[in-house]
């Protein structure tokens, strides 16, 4: 519950148990009823200054116990006394510390601390928002909402308070990433790429694998467009697993080297670098391109044969992991960069590729599922989107469930039953190791359940995890996806970059411990045949409120973008300009997801001084460019990095 105020009687006190279960009783009276006040401290410093009788003022948390409504240690303050001081009808309500109380510096102690320092900035707090912006949303001058926001007179002085502070807060994170990137649309040139050449029309006329969306059109032509204008492009391509984004993702990389530069795609894992890899050289074969994978197990004598072709510019095409950011990694015109599952990149990882480059290349994202950090750059304008929200013919909904663990024997049924019918399993789990602090089934546990139910050699099961050696790991997934075996174990490893049609159920065992995206992920692994997918989320039986939101919201959608916002809800949208990927943003009074309509507000603003006065120059701005120069990060603006 939320802090309180009443005011009535204190009707009766008095001291209840001995020793350290000792503790000060007393019931409190108003129009509407009674209700309970408690102390388990203080007892002697308090019995002497309560009067049973007195009307009070009582400030603190109400809370239900025994069905009647309490107050543990509230603050009671003289009728008499609050209105001779002419208070508010309500008092701000301030958290302390048992240090700080030991010190005097309980609530009412802060709040005559924060008075006496209201009185000394009387005048000197200075405004930040020019006149006409005040005027133009009805805003109250900021030592106004300084003053309020601590001792306002009212409700309504209150809430002119809150909406000005949080106005100012939604105001200025707009316009330093907005402001910042016109400064780059002016100031950061991009590579030109004029041609469409010949090595993207053959591919388009003659190797493509199908027809491609309506939606793919769509986004090449917008990668097509940001390409041609003389400014990096930075762009987020936002699509269900099995969209197409990666082909659409090829077709721009064929458009970089039809025009004489080189590109280059990073993904997290090995197993999708390798994936990614062998599916395009597949599709390219027709074509004179020469495609490299650069992971942590290329040997040294490939790694120097992959740096020279790279600086060279014989390497047309370079796919890899965290290797492609080694200082060791030059191109010699790097004109396109592609980033894949980026919520598995720190950003400061990521800006390291983008400056492979004296002109940055052009960024483009894939993800599934945006995390928080990029659906806030999205909100602001940051970062050009591109969604493919179609899927290719035949593919059908993945059916998710959600089952406790005392319906395990119906699930288990429910996988032979799959299997009979030719088609293979996902067994997913969190951990590695038991841990002894977290009740959940861990892999190895769970491996030896799974053959005791499916036993060998009646089924066959292969198991994979991240400590495994590269190539047992590989040798264990070629099993599965040649369909030798029908069921995989595995940690989160597979997350990404497993391709196998014949897969129709994904299990992720103790959901409650994944993320929303790291689910949506992993059900992404399933559905890429024409049979029914399915995705089950087995979770043990006392769930968390954001746990109970994270399942119900599977079970509700497949839709990445609604995903994300619940995502945003539950972790915060990261640190918009910052290397933070979730996390609130450094707001003390505002929120995205709650505050909406004032941010909308406030970025419509920001947008429309930006195209009348960009550089701030105008008189009515210079306050404007003064609090921004104060705000502004002396690092790296990791605002210009998706």
């Amino acid at each position: 519950m939320l802090n309180a105020q009443v005011r009535g009687t204190l009707i009766s006190l008095k001291e209840e148990g001995v020793g350290q279960k000792k503790r000060l009783k007393g019931i409190f009276k108003d129009d509407t009823g009674t209700l309970d006040l408690v102390w388990f401290s203080g007892i002697k410093w308090l019995l002497p200054k309560l009067k049973v009788g007195g009307d009070y003022v009582v400030f603190g948390k109400p809370s239900l116990f025994k069905n009647r409504v309490s107050f543990s240690h509230p603050e009671l303050t003289p009728t008499i006394e609050f209105l001779n001081k002419k208070q508010s009808v309500f008092q701000a309500i301030y958290p302390s510390t048992e240090k700080l109380k030991k010190h005097h510096l309980d609530s009412s102690g802060l709040r005559k601390v924060i008075g006496s320092l209201l009185k000394e900035l009387n005048g000197k707090i200075q405004e930040v928002l020019p006149e006409y912006l005040l005027k133009q949303n009805g805003l109250i001058s900021r030592s106004r909402a300084f003053y309020d926001i601590h001792q306002a007179a009212d409700q309504a002085g209150l809430k002119m308070a809150l909406l000005r502070l949080k106005f100012e807060e939604l105001f200025f994170l707009p316009l330093k990433i907005l402001r910042a990137k016109k400064n780059q649309e002016t100031q950061v040139l991009g590579h030109v790429f004029t041609e469409v050449g010949p090595l993207f029309n053959d591919f388009y006329h003659k190797c493509l694998p199908f027809e491609l969306t309506g939606a793919q059109k769509r986004v090449i032509k917008d990668i097509r467009k940001n390409t041609m204008q003389g400014v990096q492009m930075n762009r987020l391509i936002q699509g269900d697993v099995g969209s197409g984004k990666t082909l659409v993702a090829l077709m721009a990389i064929l458009l970089a080297i039809d025009n004489g530069y080189q590109a280059t795609l990073m993904a997290p894992t090995e197993i999708l670098a390798t994936q990614h890899f062998e599916g395009i050289v597949e599709l390219l074969l027709p074509l004179n391109v020469k495609v490299s994978l650069l992971t942590g197990s290329t040997k040294k004598s490939q790694r120097k044969v992959i740096h020279q072709g790279l600086e060279n510019g014989s390497i047309n095409l370079l796919i890899g992991t965290h290797a492609l950011i080694e200082d060791k990694v030059k191109y010699q015109n790097l004109g396109l960069a592609i980033i894949d599952e980026q919520h598995r990149f720190g950003v400061a990882q990521r800006y390291k590729l983008w400056k492979k480059n004296n002109i940055p290349p052009h960024v483009l994202i894939m993800t599934a599922t945006p995390i928080p950090r990029t659906l806030a750059m999205t909100v602001y304008g940051d970062l050009d989107t591109s969604v493919i929200d179609e899927l290719p013919p035949g593919r059908k909904p993945i059916i998710t469930k959600h089952h406790f663990d005392n319906q395990r024997l119906a699930v288990l049924g429910f996988m032979k039953e799959q299997i009979k019918q030719g088609r293979q399993i996902y067994l997913v789990y969190p951990l590695i190791e038991e841990s002894e602090t977290l009740d959940y089934k861990d892999l190895m546990d769970g491996y030896e359940s799974i053959i005791r139910y499916f036993p060998i050699p009646d089924y066959q099961i292969s198991i994979v995890h991240g400590r495994m050696k590269p190539a047992d790991k590989a040798f264990e997934m070629k099993r599965f996806e040649e369909g030798t075996t029908q069921i995989l174990v595995a940690t989160t490893v597979i997350e990404v970059g497993v391709n196998v049609p014949n897969a129709s159920v994904m299990v992720i065992e103790s959901a409650e411990r994944f993320g929303l995206s790291q689910l949506h992920q992993l059900r992404g692994r399933v559905g890429r045949g024409n049979a029914q997918s399915y995705c089950i989320l087995m979770t043990g039986n006392k769930l968390s409120k954001d746990a109970k939101t994270r399942t119900k919201t599977m079970v509700d959608t497949t839709d990445g973008f609604i995903i994300a916002e619940v995502d945003m809800k539950l972790r915060g949208p990261g640190d918009v300009a910052g290397t933070r990927q979730s996390g609130l943003l450094d707001l003390k009074i505002a929120s995205l997801v709650a505050d909406n309509q004032i941010m909308s507000a406030a970025r419509a603003q920001v947008s429309d001084l930006l195209n009348k006065d960009p550089e701030l120059c105008e008189a009515p701005h210079q306050i404007l460019k003064s609090r921004l120069a104060e705000i502004q990060d002396n690092h790296i603006n990791w605002g210009k990095i998706s």
